[in-house]
């Protein structure tokens, strides 16, 4: 298969995580950079010897660049991915795609008529672990599972926050712990759990100063499929703990303690501990593997070539970001939140 050019736009810490497994992967080669900031994208550029840009416009209509890979703040995305599919580029958003689901189905919408394709980055979705775990709860091995619940408490310092304008606020970061920390133990758990149904949560802001979003978050889930479940979400817990998934179901349990999979059907217990870890703990890159990264970019590729759809696009990545929205407005409201309603209502 054809071995696809990306160019990535941003490079700040997660651009860095970009870089390294695009230059990993097999099917992908690391084309080109941008970013307003000459200083930024021109060490980045000499660290991987990449040619790079503060000039969007010769960035963009380089004809050998097939695909940009977005790695702005959160409520940027929706602007550099229009301009992107507008030059017949394929689009890549870091999670999440957007900070609205307005906006997010605008970006959606845009690449469809440009005949792009659009994938969104949750690369815990590719740890081999986790992949198998889905085909076992696919294949009813879990049983019917009534419980399932997601746990995130992190530590962030008055530091992290203050070290970017953009973090913690609505524009750019979209809220707090739940829209950037927690987003991806979200969208793993509702992936593994199905859909959901109505949300109940609770938000506030604790231990940090100076923030527009919320430091801890707690949740009440009922899935589609009659589960319930909880989700909670901190960046002020000290220690910090791991990231954490419980699923339970008629013929055993599940935890999912970073990426480390414990399976236990009666008397049988099956762990699968690879030592892949996931964002978060105490530091943003405390334990950070780039292999998920590298096979999620691996799959998109193949998946443009092959003229099918990227896992996780657009439409997929506005379910996680669906539920911290309406985490969000159940806070505020005081009330329960049905899902399908809600999306209907705010994506328009």
């Amino acid at each position: 298969m054809k071995k696809l050019k990306i160019g990535i736009v941003g490079c700040g810490t997660i651009a860095d995580i970009h870089a390294q497994a695009i230059r990993k992967s097999i099917n992908a080669e690391l084309h080109s950079l941008y970013s307003r900031t000459e200083k930024n994208v021109k060490k980045c550029g000499e660290k991987f010897s990449v040619k790079w840009f503060t000039d969007w416009d010769k960035f963009i209509s380089d004809s050998d660049l097939d695909i940009v890979s977005i790695c702005t703040p959160n409520g940027n995305h929706l602007e550099y991915g229009e301009k992107v599919a507008e030059a017949g580029k394929h689009v890549i958003v870091e999670k999440p795609i957007e900070v609205t689901l307005k906006r997010a189905n605008i970006l959606i919408e845009k690449c469809k008529k440009n005949n792009v394709r659009l994938a969104v980055i949750y690369q815990t979705r590719f740890v081999p672990e986790i992949i198998e775990l889905k085909k076992q709860i696919e294949q009813n091995e879990i049983g019917n599972i009534f419980m399932g619940d997601a746990y995130i408490k992190w530590f962030r310092n008055q530091e992290y926050y203050d070290s970017g304008a953009w973090r913690g606020t609505f524009e750019l970061d979209g809220g707090g712990v739940l829209i950037n920390q927690g987003i991806h133990t979200i969208d793993l758990l509702q992936w593994l759990m199905g859909d959901v149904e109505t949300i109940y949560g609770k938000i506030g802001t604790f231990t940090h100063k100076n923030l527009e979003g919320e430091d801890n978050a707690v949740a009440v889930i009922k899935y589609k499929s009659g589960a319930i479940g909880v989700i909670e979400g901190s960046t002020s817990v000290q220690p910090a703990q791991s990231r954490r998934i419980e699923l339970h179901g008629k013929n055993g349990s599940v935890t999912i303690d970073n990426n480390d999979v414990k399976i236990s059907i009666g008397d049988k217990q099956q762990t699968e501990d690879k030592n892949v870890k996931t964002t978060g703990a105490s530091s943003p890159l405390d334990g950070f593997s780039i292999e998920p990264h590298k096979m999620q970019f691996e799959a998109i590729v193949n998946a443009i070539n092959t003229n099918s759809a990227p896992p996780v696009s657009g439409e997929d990545s506005l379910k996680s970001l669906a539920i911290v929205l309406a985490i969000y407005e159940s806070s505020k409201l005081n009330t329960e939140i049905n899902l399908d309603a809600f999306i209907n209502k705010k994506i328009k």
